[in-house]
């Protein structure tokens, strides 16, 4: 039916979201993803070169994800399929994945676009690999999520993956801009009342549309809507963070930067700004756990588990009372002792394993559950180390081309002193009994 009303023009005159009449038409028309799709951008040397391969677009919603993939099809004249994680199967997949196939026959290329992929399980996934290495598609899978979490790393292999930053502010308010010559009209909203607009998209560029078309509809003629009145029609509150550049970000950088230098007085101080400006609780507590894992680590392992419990307590009772919590897991974390070895240990655990590739790991720690693995030596020569001296074998696990590494240090405070005197230790075990 949908079909009759598009050949009748009927579907064009339906009135239509303003997000959805501000699409994009060219990706130099996309907002705020410069770094992707600028003149210098990693999609924009891609297309030059004449070759698209497979890609994860990862990011916040609102941001340009699915308009850019439609975008990239246009560009390389490849047939552009959609499909959602949330509502598609393995049969959905397989009729795309045949009609993919009949049109490469005919000498049409597929991009295949998927929305939340990370939704999809590890079959499914797996599902996508044949088609990828013979060519039927080009997969373009779109994810909220981290994908070094969230995909199968055989996936990942055959993927590049293109991080699709928030839109800043310059970004949503060429949005607001655009709309304003669309309709012809500019918002009724004073200087203070745009700036906090913005504010409320966060990031967001259909949200910042979607509110853009809600003032529109509220205001009554000659109207102009102050900070206030926006917040009343919008339903919501923006952050009110005063001129001196002490935005979200300089104000979550400044309670980071608190807690790390041990002041828990400055630290509630941003804190309550942070709250009275209505910003995310939630957000607020995922950032604490962060400062527990990354500057406080293995000095008080506590720390982690009265951020975790700060969380979850705010989730538990809400606001007012919830906050209370938050604050009582900065402080904590504030006059904890501090340690980032654990980030750095992290850090280059990372460097080490992008440098150096797939390497196996030394035989005498792979388990052999076939004769043929037995044959080869797998889990040969392996102690227990519950059967040994101190419950410390002093065995080398490391690949043998990279031989033992030092990646983790331990600071002389907090709990990771009684760390440091361990690790000496069975150091020393490794020297006497020779397993170096």
């Amino acid at each position: 039916m949908s079909d009759l009303f598009a050949v009748a023009g009927l579907e064009q005159d339906a009135p239509r979201p303003l997000a959805e009449r501000l699409r994009p038409r060219r990706l130099s028309e996309v907002a705020g993803q410069d770094h992707l799709l600028g003149q210098n951008g990693a999609l924009t040397r891609m297309i030059d070169s004449g070759s698209l391969g497979s890609l994860i677009f990862w990011g916040p919603p609102g941001t340009g994800k699915t308009t850019v993939a439609r975008l990239l099809a246009h560009e390389t004249k490849l047939h552009f399929m959609q499909a959602s994680a949330i509502f598609s199967g393995v049969a959905d997949l397989k009729k795309i994945f045949d009609e993919a196939r009949a049109r490469r026959k005919i000498g049409q290329g597929t991009l295949l676009f998927i929305d939340e992929i990370h939704r999809f399980n590890r079959a499914q996934q797996d599902s996508f690999l044949p088609v990828m290495e013979e060519g039927t598609v080009t997969l373009i899978g779109a994810t909220t999520e981290n994908p070094s979490f969230e995909l199968n790393a055989a996936l990942l292999s055959r993927a590049r993956v293109m991080t699709f930053r928030s839109l800043d502010d310059s970004a949503i308010e060429k949005l607001l801009a655009r709309a304003e010559q669309i309709e012809e009209k500019p918002l009724p909203l004073d200087a203070q009342a745009r700036g906090a607009l913005i504010r409320m998209a966060d990031g967001d560029g259909r949200a910042a549309l979607t509110l853009a078309e809600e003032i529109w509809r509220a205001a009554r003629e000659n109207e102009v809507f102050d900070p206030e009145k926006l917040s009343e029609v919008a339903q919501r509150r923006a952050p009110i963070y005063d001129k001196g550049q002490e935005g979200h970000y300089n104000l979550i950088s400044a309670l980071h930067k608190c807690v790390r230098g041990s002041d828990p007085d400055a630290a509630l101080y941003y804190l309550a700004r942070m709250f009275d400006a209505g910003e995310d609780p939630l957000f607020l507590a995922r950032r604490v756990v962060r400062m527990a894992v990354e500057d406080i680590g293995l000095a008080d392992p506590q720390a982690l588990v009265i951020a975790n419990a700060a969380k979850d307590a705010y989730d538990f009772l809400g606001s007012p009372e919830g906050e209370l919590a938050i604050a009582q897991a900065v402080i904590y974390c504030a006059t904890a002792p501090k340690s980032n070895a654990a980030y750095l240990a992290y850090k280059g655990a990372m460097r080490l394993a992008k440098a150096h590739g797939s390497l196996t790991p030394p035989k005498v720690i792979l388990n052999a559950p076939t004769k043929l693995m037995k044959s080869e030596g797998y889990g040969t020569g392996y102690a227990y180390d519950h059967d040994e001296p101190d419950a410390f074998s002093g065995q080398n696990y490391w690949p043998e081309v990279l031989g033992r590494q030092k990646l983790y240090e331990p600071v002389e405070r907090g709990f990771e002193r009684e760390i440091g005197k361990r690790l000496d230790y069975w150091e020393k075990l490794r020297r006497e009994r020779g397993e170096n």
